[in-house]
């Protein structure tokens, strides 16, 4: 079995500059992975993967809850910027905000697959 730290402590000063030097702010990415961390919000985003567009009583009937709910999450994809609605006539639809969202989902499902193939490593 592989021990998880090292075993003795030597810094790589100019791996540690290197890197320090090229990390950009994160703090929209948090937002996103924080967005779809919940289990709700993360089963909407995967329906929307499915369907183009959905209504939000469609959204309620698939997550299984009221409409109040699904209105609820669906909002909350919307202002962080995960999905976009429409209004045609007395109806809300939602769809995904864009393809960047659309192949995270993706990448996240067939990522969880392979964990699952892989016993996790």
């Amino acid at each position: 079995m592989i021990k998880e730290v090292c075993e003795v402590t030597i810094v790589h000063e100019e791996v540690v500059e290197r890197v320090q030097n090229s990390m950009p702010d994160l703090s929209g990415m948090v937002q996103i992975f924080k967005a779809l961390g919940d289990q709700t919000r993360l089963n909407i985003a995967y329906a929307l993967t499915l369907e183009e567009e959905m209504c939000v009583c469609d959204v309620a009937a698939v997550i299984g809850s009221s409409v109040a709910t699904a209105s609820h999450h669906l909002r909350y994809l919307r202002e962080h910027a995960l999905a976009k609605s429409h209004r045609k006539g007395k109806m809300i639809y939602y769809f995904l905000a864009d393809n960047h969202v659309h192949q995270l989902i993706k990448v996240a499902y067939d990522h969880a697959l392979e964990g699952d193939t892989h016993g996790g490593d």
